[in-house]
């Protein structure tokens, strides 16, 4: 299972990220995020799930999610320890990939 972190990036650069780990073979992806990221991991989930838009479009016809780990970690800070949620997404591509030759 490939693990793609997500971060301050725009969502559609991490759609892009699922899509090439499941180009390169990798059919069982994990979204992780920590703290304001979480909204952006789970609206790329939800993208690739429905396989909205031109980069979406390109993932395996079914795309599943199977699977939800929500928790808190604590973070040593220089001077203090900070909890940060953190939320992780599995999901799973099932199918041939479309075949984007013809263009």
């Amino acid at each position: 299972m490939r693990t793609i972190y997500v971060g301050r990036k725009p969502v559609h650069a991490y759609v892009a990220a699922v899509l090439r780990a499941m180009q390169d073979g990798d059919r069982d992806v994990e979204l992780v995020a920590r703290g304001n990221s979480m909204r952006t991991a789970i609206d790329t989930a939800e993208i690739c799930r429905r396989r909205n838009g031109n980069i979406a479009g390109n993932l395996p016809p079914e795309m599943f999610n199977r699977g939800v780990e929500i928790g808190t970690e604590e973070i040593e800070m220089e001077d203090s320890v900070r909890v940060l949620s953190y939320v992780k997404i599995h999901l799973e591509g099932i199918g041939e990939m479309p075949d984007d030759s013809e263009e």
